[in-house]
């Protein structure tokens, strides 16, 4: 087999490089090691960043996100038993966020994908891509009990954290920084209404909540939990009196409680691989970053790097503009770590770190209390939420 881009990872950021690649007239295969159905159960990220929506729709795949995604153009940070609203369009100039789940996006990608008949190889194992420094890069993988290869220009590494693109990377040539959190999230979702019109972000001295959306009857939840927690010990129940006692009491008595359909506990960390480039390979999202969920930036931050990664292979192909291709990560890597920094931030104002009332706790509440009775101090939640734009190749 050949092809122009070879693509490892049909998750969203795979799906939706193909996808458009596939619109610019450059051909793209997708390998993946897991099935279709698998890659459609993962239940993640759900608000998108309008960067992300505008790609969507360059992509071709916007009809269903328009009809049933919920615009947002506010979101709520809580605290001391109140709620601040930050006006994300207000104070923005206009943009706004779509609450849009992301099992949704990858359903309508993969759709779009067989309607313009690009080809995806699901369940290939034991995928390697071999002489990236060279002009013919390749990928080997099994597939009903043969070894196949797969010749192409260049290979784009969107296949995740533990997936083998960043791992193809010389170790003396790759830099990593890592920071892990003492706590992770547990997660909730259930066919109940959701609190409210909007997000809520709720700092309580019994840990972080968020109260989140799939769509007007699906809501999604999280508790601050301690990394050794176990999930099985969660009954439904304890979840919602839990988050009940952490969210504000006038919210708190509108909660529409019901069986959960998934419940899971996500470690938090924040990871950056530099560079993300090597030789004819590029990674892009989760394989070269993690951020805390606190921003909403994991699924938003590949967008951008599927973003810079799609305008460069139409630069090479189209203009011949190689001349650009070096471009990619120290472009990328701008972004990823603006992104970075407005994650840690959140997590470090809105989590407890401590039982114990110190000398961080205190500047925890003075930071909120500060951002929170500031315009300069909201436009700054605003403008990072909303997304920051995207930056230029050239």
């Amino acid at each position: 087999m050949k092809t122009q881009v070879a693509i490892i990872g049909a998750g969203p950021s795979g799906l939706l490089l193909g996808q458009l690649l596939t619109r610019q007239g450059i051909d793209n295969v997708i390998v993946e090691r897991k099935s279709g159905d698998y890659v459609l159960s993962r239940i993640r990220a759900g608000v998108l960043e309008q960067g992300m929506v505008d790609l969507l729709r360059e992509a071709g795949v916007h009809e269903r996100m328009d009809r049933e995604g919920l615009p947002h153009s506010g979101v709520e940070l809580a605290f001391d038993n109140r709620r601040v609203r930050v006006d994300l369009a207000g104070l923005t100039g206009g943009s706004t966020v779509m609450v849009y789940g992301q099992t949704e996006i990858t359903r309508d990608l993969m759709e779009g994908r067989e309607a313009t008949g690009g080809r995806s190889i699901y369940e290939a194992t034991n995928v390697q891509p071999h002489d990236l420094e060279t002009d013919h890069p390749y990928l080997t993988f099994d597939k009903d009990g043969e070894t196949h290869r797969l010749d192409c220009d260049y290979v784009a590494g969107c296949d995740g954290f533990h997936g083998v693109s960043r791992k193809s990377i010389p170790q003396d040539r790759l830099k990593e920084f890592e920071r892990v959190y003492p706590f992770g999230w547990l997660g909730l979702l259930a066919d109940t209404p959701p609190l409210t019109e909007e997000l809520i972000y709720a700092q309580h001295e019994r840990g972080f909540a968020l109260c989140s959306m799939r769509s007007e009857t699906r809501s999604r939840y999280y508790l601050q939990v301690p990394s050794n927690e176990k999930v099985e010990d969660w009954s439904d129940e304890r979840f919602w009196e839990e988050l009940k006692r952490r969210i504000p009491s006038d919210v708190a008595a509108n909660l529409v409680t019901g069986p959960s359909l998934e419940k899971s506990i996500a470690p938090l960390k924040s990871f950056v691989a530099e560079p993300m480039q090597h030789g004819r390979l590029f990674l892009a999202g989760d394989a070269a970053h993690i951020v805390p969920p606190t921003g909403a930036k994991g699924l938003n931050l590949a967008a951008s790097d599927v973003n810079t990664l799609y305008r460069l292979m139409v630069k090479v192909y189209h203009e011949g503009r190689t001349d650009l291709i070096p471009n990619y990560s120290p472009t990328c890597l701008k972004r990823v770590w603006k992104a970075e920094r407005f994650s840690w931030w959140m997590t470090s104002m809105l989590h407890r770190f401590t039982e114990e009332e110190d000398f961080a706790t205190r500047m925890q509440q003075a930071e909120i209390d500060y951002v929170t009775s500031s315009e300069a101090g909201l436009k700054t939640i605003a403008e990072n939420y909303v997304g920051l734009p995207y930056e230029s190749l050239e």
